[in-house]
């Protein structure tokens, strides 16, 4: 997902984008494609019906105001504050090259990620890519040039607000990249509009830990992951517990804070839901740069922690490898 730290990290005042119809007609997976086991279980309980329409309304109020920050009326918040960073500059901070954000589209980049799993995946042409919690379709527009005219890239976001944003980047990235091989479809990642067995590869940029039920999230990229798929996943993960001060701020959990589990619980999730050759990579600069840029919520975190602590003794950016056997 999104980058999405730095303006997912102050719920209300966002402005960085997701989500609304189908780009293109043709697509080898089918865009309203479900198995029947993905659809039968039920989604919600109650506690995670709140956190999803908690996470879809801070997400809303990003793709609509179109700026990264804090909540409207509060000082600093990225692109529509005082911070001292740009969506461009954090991008550049955790690995994009220049060239590939000279390439998207005007407002795709909302400021949203933690990470650049289209670097990790190791893309070819021809390939089927699916994105979780696409947003503006930042990704999906790195990721299409890599899997070229044989390839698709599909963006799935629950968000309509965002997906909308996304879908009117379309325009955009195929009169600069003469390609029609994106699309973004409605949906929650907890039941993927996708086939069974249909993708090749399943990338995601600080979501799912926006998931009140990150193990069905795993499972569900097993699904719909071909035989020998893999997953390249960049996502925030605990070093250790957070204050509970923290836990319950509902900015840290939009800013993909609070929903955080440690390290070797996403490890857990990922092989029980089937997947082999797993691996974790943490990558702290991700936190150190969000901490020595004062964004707001990571100044919200130092305040929350003991004397002495940093943000980075607590949280991770994780890199996660895996494949489908």
């Amino acid at each position: 997902m999104t980058s999405q730290a730095h303006a997912k990290t102050e719920a209300a005042k966002r402005s960085c984008g997701c989500a609304d119809s189908c780009c293109t007609e043709t697509s080898s997976v089918p865009a309203n494609s479900r198995s029947p086991s993905a659809a039968a279980a039920p989604l919600d309980t109650a506690a995670h019906h709140e956190v999803r329409e908690k996470v879809r309304e801070g997400y809303a109020e990003i793709a609509r105001t179109g700026c990264c920050g804090g909540p409207s009326g509060s000082a600093g918040g990225g692109c529509c504050g005082a911070t001292a960073f740009t969506p461009e500059q954090l991008a550049q901070a955790i690995g994009y090259a220049s060239g590939e954000l000279s390439a998207v589209p005007d407002g795709a980049n909302m400021g949203l990620s933690c990470g650049n799993p289209t670097a990790i995946a190791s893309l070819r042409p021809g390939e089927v890519v699916l994105d979780l919690g696409a947003g503006g379709g930042f990704d999906c527009f790195v990721a299409g040039p890599k899997v070229g005219a044989s390839g698709r890239v599909i963006g799935v976001d629950m968000t309509p607000d965002m997906l909308s944003k996304a879908r009117r980047n379309i325009a955009s990235y195929r009169e600069h990249s003469g390609l029609e091989n994106v699309e973004f479809r409605l949906g929650e990642i907890e039941a993927l509009p996708v086939a069974d067995a249909s993708v090749d590869v399943v990338i995601s940029n600080c979501v799912l830990n926006l998931s009140p039920d990150k193990p069905r999230v795993w499972r569900e990229i097993a699904r719909v992951l071909k035989h020998g798929g893999r997953v390249a996943v960049s996502d925030l993960a605990l070093l250790r517990p957070l204050p509970a001060s923290v836990l319950a701020d509902v900015e840290a959990l939009i800013g993909c804070v609070a929903g955080a589990v440690l390290v070797e619980e996403t490890r857990a999730m990922a092989r029980a839901a089937g997947l082999v050759d797993i691996v974790l990579t943490p990558k702290g600069h991700y936190i150190d740069a969000m901490t020595n840029w004062e964004d707001p919520l990571y100044r919200k975190i130092v305040n929350s922690l003991p004397a002495g602590s940093r943000p980075s003794d607590f949280v991770t950016s994780l890199d996660v490898t895996a494949r489908k056997a």
